[in-house]
Parts: structure tokens; C-alpha cells; sequence
């Protein structure tokens, strides 16, 4: 028998101006929201998955209209599900008695199929429906995993050993790394080294070595204005280096200048030029090195950061890293079995999107660990075992093995935000004078200059994000079954028919070559339209 389907509220209005609104602004709020526990290129706003799923899953009723939409527009706000907003959980509540009243007093089935960030299926979930989530992606299913099921299984238990067991992966790692990263001797600690590629001057009456700087700025704000000079040594035919604006002493030059421009390179000895694909060939022949050109820090009791040049202890911690690494990777190939340090190629070709997208393979950068210098790679394998270490500690300890997965996993994800703020593809931000990210937008570009991030700092900045919205989903509202997240493809459900009330879903926009499209001609090729 065929169950009636009344229209559904969505289909005859729906508030978006509200809506709208409440989804741009969401953009900009950070703290709690799924979109920092890491990168998804497909984000869908919180506000519009909220909204149109609840109207959706109510039927019209012209009688109580009006209403139905005034609670859809109240419940679109960040602060409605933030816990900021007292009424909050009551509209939410309200939702779901609205829901269950639409489906005999029950919670409707809800599958997204094409789940990705996990925006339909937590809002899904935070309105009171027994959710299902399925991508083709591993990535997605994990995700999908940290925001749904964990929170929903062991609810605040997470929190408290997940800060545990990240505290403990961060000492552990600093046992290990400290002193590849030394305080200056006045108590100030680094927060990343920067890095300038360099390449020698092809004028054979020259040859100085030239660091690659896109821009000579350290700090580019209303108020502070500290920059490099480049000092040109002709006598000694190299490139020496200062740094000015510290102290307030006016800035004679452009530093908007560099020494690189869309691979063209300009010698600042000799005045002698390297064009593009010249420069990309030498990259391609490991004629490239790379030179470390300031240091940025910190003290606790000042505000601000500071510069300095690098001086022999830098330098000698890094060589001393160098060493280290070789050591390192041995040691952990015998204990897993493969390779620690990723050794699988870049992707390549795919037409002229893709080579735009991984321009970093004209740069002889052709594997993934290659995006990474000695002592990155000697931090990170370093931190990801201590991950590894701390879920064999869990289940040691006589953790049941589901929740200490669970716990990792979040290890894991601060982990990888680690990894994105630890590559040589990470520029320095001088106008807010910070660590970028590698995946500012979806591709690799080279990177001139990039800074080497601090890595305890930057793990412990991944707990706190991960902490916070740990504590906003352990607080969505329990529902009577447990959310799923299930690798597989939209194209042959594990499901019976009939099994779900709602397929709710943002599907992908990529179809493939010979995809037929109906057009007012008929059924067309998509490569035809």
C-alpha cells in the first residue's frame, strides 16, 4: 500500500530572506561549528540544512502556515542550536514535536546519500530524526562519523578523554621534538621560521644565491609596518638580509618588490633575470635549495610578536632535525609496516583544471611528501605516532575498543589540522601577521616564501577547535537509534525499499562525460550542452 505523501511546507513557501541571511553570516562564526573540525570543500550552511529540512519534513497546513515559517526563521540562527540562546532548545524542541506529530508520533527515517561535510545529517539529527548518512568518500564517512555517531553514542565522555589523551599526545611529542624548536635564551618562543626557496644566478659572472620572496613584508597593518630588506653584496656576490621597521625606523623601499614574480626571477647582486620556464627547469633538476630568511616570535609577557634574523642555533637545530629524521623513519617503517613519511604521487594530468590545480608538479614537487621540509616531516611522523601510541594506551588501559576509535579519531582530525598549517606551501599572513593554511582554495600552487609553523602550538590551537565543537554536538538532543555513517555509493543503497520516510540531500554538481540531460531537443549528452 502506497502511503500518502501531503505537500510538504517547502513546496508552497519558505523564509529565505531569513534564511538567506542567517547563512552568509554564519560564514564568519567559528567556535563550536563543524566547518573548523576540518577542511570540506562542499560546506553547506548549518542555517539553510536546518531550515529546509524541517520544511521539508512538514506537511502545508494553510491554518498554522504562518507559524510554521516564523519557527523555521527563528530557528535559523547559529545561536538557536549554539547553546548562546536560551529559547533556543526550546524552538528545537518545538521542531520536533511538530516533526513527530507529522510522521504518528514517531522519528521519520532520514538518509542523505550524498552526505559529504555532514551538514543535512547533523541538522537532520538535531531536529529529532533517526538519520542515515552515506558517501563514497572515506573521508566524509569519517567525518560523518566525529559529527554524528561518537557524540550521539558516548555524549560528554568524549570531552574529558579526548582533551586527556591530546594533552598526552602533545607531551609525548615534545619529549621527542623540544629541542629541534629552541626558546630564544630571554624566554621568547618561536612561532614558525621563515623560508625563502632560492636559486643561483645563471650570469656565471654572478651566481649568488637568490631567495625566492614574492614580497618583502613581515608585518603590513595600519600601525605596524616591519619589512626585509634585501642588502645586495657585490664583492661577495650574495645576498644578505635585514630586517627594518622593528624599532620604528622608517621604511626607504618597496616591499611590495620581491624578487619573484609568476617565476620570473630578478638577481638583486647582478640585475641578471631567469624566466619562467627556466626557473620551473631548475626546480625540476633539484637545482632549487631553500634558505631560512627570519624567525618569528613570542614572549608570554609581551604582547606582540618579534622578528629576528636566524642565527646559528636555528640553523643547527634544523640540521640536527635533518639527522634526526632519517632515524625516525627507520624506526617507525619497522614498527608499521610502511613507509611514514607519504611517499604516493601528486596527482597529475586530468586536462588543464587539474595541472592549474597541482602547479607544484612543474616545480619537481611530484610526491606528497615532498610538500614538506626535513623537519616538518621529523614532526609530524613524530605526532601521528603518538596518535597511534595513545589508541594502543586506550586499549591497554581496558578501553572498550568503539570508544577509544572514537577518541582517536578526534586525535586524529586535530592531527590533520596540524598537516595543513605544516607544509612548505603555507605562506606567512602579514596583514594579521599569522600562519596560513596549505588549502586556502582547492589546489597546490607553489609557494615561494612559506613559514614553518611552531608545532605545539598549532596541535594544541587543533584541540581547542576540536574540544569546542565536541561540546556542541554532545549536546544535540538524543534521538531513540543511533545515527549511521556508511561508506558506499548513492547508485546501490544498503538499504531495503521503503525503509526511509525523507531523502533529504545537497547531491554532487560533477556529472560525467556522456550524462544525459533532458533539454527542450530531448535526452543530451552533457558535453553537448
Amino acid at each position: 500500500m502506497t502511503r500518502e505523501i501531503k505537500p510538504r511546507l517547502i513546496e508552497t513557501d519558505f523564509p529565505l530572506r531569513k534564511v538567506s541571511e542567517e547563512s552568509r553570516r554564519e560564514k564568519n562564526i567559528r567556535h563550536g561549528h563543524i566547518s573548523t573540525l576540518h577542511i570540506w570543500w562542499a560546506r553547506r550552511p548549518l542555517a539553510a540544512s536546518r531550515a529546509t529540512s524541517l520544511a521539508a519534513l512538514l506537511p502545508d497546513d494553510p491554518q498554522r502556515r504562518i507559524k510554521l515559517l516564523d519557527l523555521i526563521a527563528q530557528i535559523s540562527p547559529w545561536e538557536a542550536v549554539s547553546g548562546k540562546n536560551h529559547g533556543g532548545e526550546f524552538l528545537l524542541e518545538k521542531a520536533r514535536s511538530l516533526i513527530r506529530e507529522a510522521f504518528d508520533g514517531r522519528q521519520p527515517r532520514v538518509l542523505d546519500p550524498f552526505a559529504g561535510g555532514g551538514a543535512i545529517p547533523l541538522e537532520a539529527l538535531r531536529l529529532g530524526c533517526e538519520t542515515y548518512a552515506l558517501d563514497y568518500n572515506p573521508v566524509a564517512v569519517i567525518l560523518n562519523k566525529a559529527v554524528l555517531e561518537f557524540p550521539q553514542k558516548f555524549g560528554t565522555a568524549l570531552l574529558e578523554e579526548v582533551k586527556k589523551w591530546g594533552d598526552w599526545v602533545l607531551n609525548e611529542a615534545k619529549k621527542e621534538l623540544a629541542k629541534f624548536y629552541p626558546n630564544d635564551p630571554d624566554g621568547s618562543i618561536p612561532v614558525g621560521y621563515i623560508w625563502a626557496r632560492t636559486l643561483f644566478c645563471q650570469n656565471p659572472l654572478c651566481s649568488a644565491e637568490i631567495p625566492l620572496m614574492r614580497q618583502m613584508w613581515l608585518a603590513k597593518k595600519d600601525k605596524r609596518r616591519i619589512a626585509l630588506r634585501l642588502i645586495p653584496n657585490f664583492k661577495e656576490k650574495r645576498v644578505d638580509l635585514e630586517i627594518v621597521g622593528q624599532k620604528g625606523e622608517p621604511i626607504d623601499f618597496d616591499p611590495e618588490e620581491g624578487t619573484v614574480s609568476r617565476a620570473n626571477v630578478k638577481c638583486p647582486v647582478c640585475g641578471g633575470t631567469i624566466d619562467d620556464k627556466a626557473t620551473r627547469k631548475l626546480f625540476r633538476e633539484k637545482k632549487a635549495n631553500q634558505r631560512m630568511v627570519a624567525v618569528v616570535l613570542y614572549h608570554p609577557n609581551r604582547n606582540g610578536k618579534t622578528y629576528r634574523l636566524p642565527n646559528d642555533a636555528d640553523l643547527k637545530a634544523y640540521y640536527e632535525a635533518e639527522s634526526a629524521l632519517e632515524e625516525k623513519r627507520r624506526k617507525l617503517r619497522e614498527a608499521w609496516g610502511i613507509e611514514p613519511v607519504p611517499d604516493e604521487p601528486l596527482p597529475k594530468g586530468g586536462g588543464p583544471g587539474a595541472e592549474r590545480a597541482f602547479s607544484v608538479h612543474k616545480y619537481g614537487l611530484v610526491r606528497w611528501g615532498d610538500l614538506f621540509n626535513a623537519r616538518q616531516k621529523l614532526a609530524l611522523i613524530t605526532f601521528a605516532d603518538a596518535v597511534r601510541r595513545a589508541h594502543a594506551e586506550m586499549l591497554r588501559a581496558g578501553y572498550q575498543p568503539e570508544f577509544a576509535k572514537a577518541v582517536a579519531t578526534y586525535l586524529g582530525v586535530a592531527f590533520d589540522r596540524l598537516v595543513d598549517q605544516e607544509t612548505v606551501l603555507v605562506p606567512w599572513i602579514t596583514q594579521l601577521e599569522a600562519v596560513a593554511h596549505t588549502f586556502n582554495r582547492q589546489a597546490l600552487p607553489i609557494v615561494w616564501d612559506y613559514v614553518e609553523a611552531f608545532p605545539f602550538s598549532y596541535f594544541a590551537s587543533a584541540l581547542d577547535w576540536t574540544y569546542r565543537i565536541l561540546g556542541n554536538l554532545s549536546a544535540v538532543a538524543r534521538v531513540d537509534s543511533y545515527p549511521s555513517a556508511t561508506h558506499g555509493t548513492a547508485t546501490s543503497l544498503p538499504w531495503p525499499d521503503d525503509f526511509f520516510d525523507a531523502v533529504l540531500t545537497d547531491p554532487p554538481y560533477c556529472l560525467a562525460p556522456g550524462t544525459l540531460i533532458l533539454t527542450d531537443r530531448g535526452y543530451v549528452p552533457i558535453e553537448h550542452i
